[in-house]
């Protein structure tokens, strides 16, 4: 999750908010790549979350990261994140440690980034006895063993998430993701991407399932994450069925962030709990307490990081549908999806594949995913069809993308371990359920020894 946003003026009426979301339009020439993936720390001698102080800690893991030109973000006392070159390293409320990478021109930069992020966090971590995993689900730790990160909005979120859904809390300290951010060059091409990214990441949950596991044991699901999603707070996450209806456009995405409660207003270094109140009363200075506080763009772009649908808007497109993984996974998301939405004639095809789609299906779709994830039945086939033609529509763009690294490589092979799992018709997730009842005899602990970074 984010660090405070900054930057901005004074909003002085809705067009401001319309205006902010638009200005993300972007010529195809400075469309970019930013990808963000989560992981779990872990103390190797217990496997224990680890907490924000002592040794092994998070603390000392940003304090380590530093040595690579990380610079230290604060609140108050606390080290909270990293920023360098446009990117930042954040933590999640459990102390999930996240990269949210710089905005890059093409796969393989975003892919040595990565890389490069997992050896400097490798070098830290061993020296102060920590490792790390991806996953989409916390294997082992029950939710009173995670500690809680002195970040102010957490505990605000801590405290509103049990009234609006029952799984929030499993959300914030024992989920982990890859994101991919990217971008649009009109209000016409940020709908079509739209629509595609919320009737296609059903598809990418089930490619992408990992976290089979809750407390040491198989818990149900391939992406336990992606059902955990399903009772947070529907209020601010799911389908968006409307983005699919005739006039969808910045504005409609605007009126539809004003009704979404508010969970804080930041200021003077402190975050104010407002949780479930409205930012249309903020705007209109009719939010009590803040009669007086003048809204600015900095609070609508916090304001924009507390929404959880499938697809987000910003001044770019956010995929969110992906359980956290090994490197070639996290470099596998990003490359799904730059070949969908940066070549023209693949993203028409997308369109096609997904146009006739009723909001049943697609809801259906995301229900059933995390527990039969390949093998969830759709029409007359099943999501394995789907995403083989997905990520076949994904490969094509890549090759017209073209985009090569110094030994001529392509952009493609970053996409072909995901060729692997749904050829195989086997998630990572079964593939660890397999090993849980064969060779690991229900040892669970087995996957911190064969699976971390």
């Amino acid at each position: 999750m984010s660090v405070p946003q900054s930057g901005g003026g004074l909003i002085t009426s809705k067009s401001d908010l319309i205006a902010s979301l638009a200005d993300g339009c972007k010529p195809q020439s400075e469309w970019r790549i930013g990808t963000e993936h989560e992981k779990f720390g872990y103390d190797l001698k217990t496997l224990a979350p680890l907490p924000y102080e002592g040794r092994p800690g998070v603390r000392g893991m940003l304090e380590g990261l530093q040595r690579f030109g990380w610079e230290p973000i604060m609140e108050g006392p606390h080290i909270i994140g990293l920023k360098q070159d446009g990117a930042a390293i954040s933590l999640e409320p459990g102390g999930q440690l996240e990269l949210s990478g710089a905005p890059l021109m093409s796969l393989h930069e975003t892919c040595s980034e990565t890389n490069l992020h997992l050896d400097q966090v490798k070098e830290v971590a061993t020296e102060i006895g920590a490792g790390y995993i991806g996953l989409g689900y916390h294997p082992t730790a029950r939710l009173e063993d995670v500690p809680v990160m002195p970040k102010g909005r957490y505990g605000i979120m801590r405290r509103y998430m049990p009234r609006v859904g029952g799984l929030g809390h499993e959300m914030m300290f024992r989920t982990c993701t890859i994101q991919v951010n990217l971008d649009f060059s009109s209000e016409a091409d940020m709908v079509k991407k739209f629509r595609v990214g919320l009737a296609l990441q059903p598809i990418a949950t089930a490619i992408f399932a990992a976290s089979p596991f809750r407390e040491g044991r198989p818990n149900g699901f391939l992406s336990y994450r992606a059902h955990v999603w399903t009772d947070v707070d529907n209020a601010r996450s799911g389908m968006l069925p409307w983005v699919f209806d005739e006039g969808m456009s910045f504005e409609r995405y605007v009126d539809y962030a004003l009704d979404v409660p508010m969970y804080f207003i930041y200021r003077d270094g402190k975050y104010h709990d407002v949780a479930g109140k409205s930012f249309r009363d903020f705007l209109a200075h009719k939010l009590e307490g803040f009669e007086k506080v003048d809204p600015t763009l900095a609070d609508w772009a916090d304001h924009l990081t507390t929404i959880f649908p499938e697809v987000r808007l910003k001044k770019f497109l956010e995929m969110r549908g992906a359980d956290g993984g090994l490197w070639q996974r996290i470099c596998a998301l990003p490359a799904l999806w730059t070949g969908i939405y940066y070549d023209q004639a693949s993203l028409d095809a997308a369109w096609d594949m997904v146009k006739d789609w009723t909001a049943e299906e697609r809801s259906a779709l995301r229900e059933a995913v995390p527990k039969l994830g390949l093998k969830t039945p759709f029409r007359n086939t099943n999501v394995q069809a789907l995403a083989r033609h997905m990520l076949m529509i994904s490969k094509a763009g890549l090759r017209t993308r073209a985009r090569h690294d110094s030994i001529g490589g392509t952009e493609e092979g970053f996409i072909e371990p995901l060729f692997q799992i749904v050829e195989g018709n086997k998630t990572r997730a079964e593939d660890l359920l397999e090993r849980f009842h064969g060779p690991w005899k229900g040892d669970v602990t087995k996957l911190f020894e064969e699976f971390s970074y």
